[in-house]
């Protein structure tokens, strides 16, 4: 992308009119008159702002608009040499934390993604929220606050969500005005605007690790036992078909991108997500995304679409990021022809609402069934539910670990083998361990099939044969 169409795109710091249109042209200004007039500001934030617009508007005027921005560290030197010039013509002294300050500013908006460039470098924050231009949430371990960055207006704001959708073919505006994204790492986007956002252009943002979480990991944050991890991992190998359930937050794709990296590296793995966030590192991994109507309204092709798609592509493995919709009824006939091992997440509160969920998301796919032909399905299909909590200390654990046994009657029978149990909480923080039943899975013999044998200390004492 030439540095050009990246500024229309949202590199002048809230000039023109926020849906990608053309930058208002940059008069030319006289430094004497500029430097008179930001003295008087009423505050020293309104003199730096008034400073920063100055220098940026200089700068754009000045590079070279064929300038390929993709070459970051060639045109970051470009910048540097004429943002030192710039202060030295204009007689600017500003100290060296005031100088690095306005600099990286000056940068992430004509290369990166304006005001929230700082908190996406910051690794401590998990979860970016914009509310508007001028409230700024991040979530740091499990926690809210709000931050002292604001975007200048309704219109900065547009341009940074702009610049984050354009790329990936995506548009947000009042036709169409919310829209799943992602950034170049993976991390999770959500924009929706007004007039459905009456507090303005909101942004959501859920950072992804630059390193991938292992299991360790999470057995070190205590989302897991280490018994547990290695249960979870054995059933991953078995071809067991598993879904992780939660609520929003939880680390349902954390916990779904660690079980995805005990697939076998000589197994074809296909990945259907409404945004790319999956990070496999096994070499035979083909990534499929879904893509919204265009202007016209055409051109859809949904997460169903793929899954179907997905089955004539010789999968060994089918991990969907997602089922919230119709799909769910292909995943499961997915899981029940052959294509053991499959993986996924939804949206339930405990491992039966789980269950509730695959109905009513089967029905959505508008099929008339009835409802025991569904459980029947879901029965014979899904091996296990992992269920994720984030609790109210803002730790998120793994709480149930269930196996579905099949049907008695019309009730699908499910009995769990690991169980959170809380002994309390100390200093807010609450205090539990994820604990095994006693009962061994009666899948068990499936994992003892594929060469695994786990020592009968994983299910506890009171194993159960």
């Amino acid at each position: 992308m030439s540095l050009l169409k990246r500024i229309e795109k949202g590199g002048q710091g809230g000039a023109g009119d926020g849906q990608g249109s053309s930058p208002t042209p940059i008069r030319p200004k006289s430094p004497q008159k500029q430097m008179r007039r930001a003295a008087p500001s009423t505050s020293q934030k309104d003199a730096f702002k008034d400073l920063k617009e100055r220098i940026q508007d200089k700068l754009v005027a000045e590079l070279d608009p064929a300038m390929d921005v993709s070459r970051t560290d060639e045109v970051r030197r470009t910048i540097q040499d004429m943002y030192d010039q710039i202060l030295t013509q204009e007689n600017i002294i500003l100290s060296r934390s005031e100088r690095e300050r306005l600099f990286e500013g000056i940068v992430a908006e004509i290369l990166g993604f304006g005001p929230i460039e700082v908190l996406l470098a910051d690794e401590a924050v998990s979860e970016i929220m914009v509310n508007g231009p001028d409230k700024v949430f991040v979530e740091r371990k499990g926690k809210l606050s709000l931050t002292n960055i604001s975007f200048e207006n309704n219109e900065h704001v547009m341009k940074v969500i702009d610049r984050i959708v354009s790329p990936l073919g995506r548009r947000i505006d009042e036709s169409s005005p919310y829209v799943d994204a992602r950034l170049p790492d993976g991390s999770r986007v959500n924009a929706i605007v007004p007039p459905l956002a009456l507090n303005g252009p909101t942004l959501t943002i859920r950072k992804f690790e630059k390193d991938p979480l292992t299991i360790d990991d999470l057995v070190r944050f205590g989302s897991m036992s280490a018994e547990t991890a290695e249960f979870l991992k054995a059933c991953v190998i078995a071809r067991l078909n598993i879904v992780v359930s939660g609520g929003t937050g939880s680390g349902k794709t954390t916990l779904l991108n660690v079980l995805s990296s005990f697939i076998p590296a000589d197994e074809r793995i296909i990945t259907v997500e409404n945004a790319a966030e999956l990070q496999l590192h096994q070499e035979h991994v083909v990534t499929l995304e879904s893509r919204p109507p265009n202007i016209e309204g055409k051109g859809e092709v949904t997460i169903q679409d793929l899954v179907i798609n997905t089955l004539r592509m010789r999968p060994d493995r089918v991990v969907v990021g997602e089922c919230r919709g119709g799909e769910t009824l292909d995943m499961l006939q997915a899981m029940n022809t052959g294509h053991d091992g499959s993986l996924t997440t939804a949206h339930a509160n405990s491992p039966r609402d789980m269950l509730s969920r695959l109905e009513t998301m089967c029905l959505m796919a508008g099929m008339d069934l009835p409802v025991r032909a569904i459980r029947e399905q879901i029965a014979s299909a899904v091996d296990m539910i992992i269920q994720q909590t984030r609790m109210r200390d803002g730790s998120r654990r793994v709480v149930n670990v269930t196996e579905i046994q099949g049907m008695e009657g019309d009730v699908v029978v499910m009995s769990d083998i690991f169980a959170f149990e809380q002994q309390g909480i100390e200093n807010g923080k609450i205090i539990g361990r994820l604990k095994p039943t006693g009962l061994r899975p009666k899948f068990y013999d499936r994992i003892e099939q594929a060469g695994i044998n786990l020592p009968p200390n994983i299910f506890g004492a009171s194993t159960r044969y």
